[in-house]
């Protein structure tokens, strides 16, 4: 028991319903890369609504809302790579017009550097998207790479609901 006149310390606070694996949300998010130029920014539209868990959010992400409350604001600094992983070089290929013609493209079509490509995945169980890198007479430089693989990414968050 305290003595009177002793001082003690309040009790923390504890949010009534922090996010937690498996937590259903609401939010807005805002992804940085270098430069602070946002790569996905909700802020202003429409809120995020995601499971967490489920894959919608990497994991490094995730992990940075564990123990936020409803209407909480919060920036993190993820390390290059910690989001999106690291660059691979063997997702950067070269794929001949006829490839991409037999992959369901035309390969009359007028590529240009910095187009994204929409591939269907193995087994018809939806698609990949590569970025164009270079246009040959015969053939494209695809990268198959996060745009933000290998980076430093700063994410913004506001928490609208937790469910």
């Amino acid at each position: 028991m305290p003595r009177i006149g002793a001082q003690s310390k309040p009790p923390e606070a504890t949010p009534l319903n922090p996010v937690e694996p498996g937590s259903f949300l609401t939010l807005h998010y805002r992804l940085r890369g270098h430069g602070g130029e946002p790569f996905v920014d909700t802020f202003g539209l429409q809120p995020a609504t995601l499971s967490l868990g489920t894959g919608q959010l990497a994991a490094a992400m995730e992990s940075r809302l564990f123990g936020l409350a409803e209407g909480d604001r919060a920036s993190f600094e993820l390390a290059p790579g910690e989001a999106f992983g690291a660059r691979s070089a063997e997702l950067v290929q070269r794929l001949s017009r006829s490839a991409l013609a037999s992959a369901g493209g035309d390969d009359d079509d007028d590529y240009a550097v910095g187009d994204v490509v929409r591939f269907p995945a193995p087994g018809g169980q939806g698609s990949f998207a590569g970025i164009v890198r270079e246009v040959g007479e015969d053939s494209l430089l695809f990268d198959f790479n996060h745009p933000l693989a290998g980076r430093a990414v700063t994410f913004d968050v506001h928490v609208v609901g937790i469910l």
